[in-house]
């Protein structure tokens, strides 16, 4: 274990673990659903660490953009709640759902109300919860993903976008199942247009690594202003560790014991309120869509630092 003191920095940490994971046989497979993700080399690794004041460290293949896909969740949710608060929640819970992130078994006897925020159903809820508010979901989104991570370059990825608008019945049939409980404002088509983009966002480690420390300062921004109260960032976290990680939250909880979101891009974002935000990606995915080098990698960051929310 190294022994993480105010003066210690992660870099030694992420050149060994990316030592190991070079060593590591079985990376997974792209998700191949999503054409213009499939292929992507499953061997790609990156990862990158900011510390709340800015700074970044990073290995491997951190400053290369990937289709950031679900962890756009996130701050979509941390968008929404920081303007509409607890009303937020009695269209959308916050408790883990067992199944699949496209599942939609649960949405008909719960009345059209998502088990969470970071399954398909419940992110669709958010953004077009967002989109009511502020007339472009996916702007605002992308705003917000430039200033915090200080990248005016970040952008969507139009081919990725298509290539999901194409591939896109299940999401729609959650869109218009939910709508017909009235629990979506604006038209589905219009919903999915923004969602599609969102999660096409293209970023690197190192971008998504900052732009998620505003949930390490307990809400606040990278220029000092404050998003989210410090019990709403409280409450972002706590849903990440319990459900950002489909269902395999438990075993993420059990194995690296951080609030944590995957996307099938490859790329995990992770936190350690007060200490420090990650970001590692890696295309190579598990039967329930997480990184496989991505797990093993923050599995071996919090067992050599020590650092957890436990």
């Amino acid at each position: 274990m190294v022994i993480m003191t105010a003066s210690t920095t992660f870099q030694p940490v992420l050149e060994r673990i990316a030592e190991e994971i070079e060593r590591t046989p079985g990376r997974g497979r792209p998700a191949d659903y999503i054409p213009a993700l499939a292929a992507r080399d499953p061997r790609r690794f990156g990862m990158a660490v900011a510390e709340p004041d800015g700074t970044v460290y990073g290995v491997g293949d951190w400053r290369e953009p990937f289709s950031a896909q679900s962890l756009t969740k996130v701050f979509t949710l941390a968008l929404d709640l920081a303007r509409e608060g607890d009303a937020l929640w009695e269209h959308v819970g916050r408790e883990p759902s067992g199944n699949p992130f496209n599942s939609l078994v649960q949405l008909e006897y719960e009345n059209g109300i998502p088990r969470n925020p970071f399954i398909n159903a419940g992110a669709l809820v958010v953004t077009d919860r967002l989109h009511t508010r502020t007339g472009d979901a996916s702007g605002e989104l992308l705003a917000f993903l430039r200033t915090e991570s200080g990248n005016p370059d970040l952008s969507f990825d139009e081919e990725v976008a298509a290539s999901e608008t194409a591939h896109g019945d299940r999401n729609a049939a959650l869109g218009h199942f939910m709508a017909s409980y009235g629990n979506i404002d604006n038209p589905v088509p219009v919903l999915l247009d923004e969602y599609f983009r969102q999660c096409s966002i293209t970023a690197s480690c190192a971008d998504l690594a900052l732009a998620t420390s505003f949930l390490a300062r307990h809400g606040v921004r990278a220029d000092g202003t404050r998003l989210l109260t410090r019990s709403q960032a409280k409450q972002i976290n706590a849903i990440m560790l319990t459900c950002g990680t489909y269902d395999a939250a438990g075993d993420f909880a059990y194995r690296v014991g951080l609030p944590g979101k995957s996307g099938v891009g490859g790329g995990i974002i992770a936190v350690v309120p007060g200490r420090c935000t990650l970001c590692v990606w890696s295309p190579g995915l598990d039967e329930r869509g997480n990184s496989v080098a991505g797990m093993a990698a923050l599995d071996r960051f919090t067992t050599l630092t020590g650092l957890s929310v436990f």
